[in-house]
């Protein structure tokens, strides 16, 4: 039974995408903007619901190169960040309540197809789709219990396009959380398999550091 849920590349590219969206969530909160970047990744998984594969959701494991240096961070103690653990731990409760609540789980979905209709007219970066993201992620996600707490910068998160920001990466911080159950991912796991998640995540980095994959 153990072995069926041991740590392997799967679900640390699951975590590290988890890690990834809440680290940006974070900058926003304190500076106002985050690696455009890596929020493209995290805003494309959100729509990317039929991936063949982990890295298909996120597009290639180079794009989670923030979130693999994060959880080797926080798995290796040395760059922890406890406001970043508190949160991703609540994402993961967060996700949880979700799983329980079926109408709303389909509302969601239901908002992200239609979320994508804009992609198609004005691009998944665009301001419109951010803020179609962000209002789906305040009309479900925020209604549930436990709330994710953003602390930041007060002038950054009094500008309405920060918070619709900050909202999308939490959209997508969820979807990772979701993908991370679906493949057998338990919170339990971070602990018994602490040592071969940072080992997996170290290799996973340097590969795609390596080749850009």
């Amino acid at each position: 039974m153990l072995e069926t849920f041991a740590m392997n590349e799967e679900r640390v590219l699951a975590l590290a995408g988890l890690f990834q969206a809440c680290v940006l969530a974070q900058q926003l909160a304190n500076e106002g903007r985050c690696d455009e970047t890596a929020m493209e990744a995290g805003v494309a998984s959100v729509f990317r619901i039929d991936a063949p594969s982990v890295v298909g959701v996120f597009g290639n494991i180079s794009n989670l190169r923030l979130g693999l240096r994060q959880l080797i961070g926080q798995l290796d103690g040395n760059e922890r960040d406890m406001a970043i653990t508190r949160m991703v731990v609540t994402v993961m409760r967060l996700e949880r309540s979700l799983s329980a609540r079926p109408e709303l789980l389909t509302t969601l979905q239901q908002g992200i197809v239609a979320a994508q209709r804009q992609v198609e007219h004005f691009g998944r970066d665009s301001s419109q789709v951010t803020g179609r993201l962000a209002e789906l992620y305040a009309s479900t996600l925020s209604t549930l219990k436990p709330r994710v707490m953003v602390s930041g910068n007060p002038l950054q998160l009094q500008q309405p396009a920060v918070v619709e920001k900050v909202r999308a990466n939490l959209l997508a911080a969820v979807r990772s959380a979701v993908l991370w159950r679906q493949i057998g991912g338990r919170q339990w796991q971070l602990l018994l398999y602490r040592r071969r998640c940072s080992m997996l995540a170290r290799g996973l980095l340097t590969g795609a550091t390596l080749d850009n994959r």
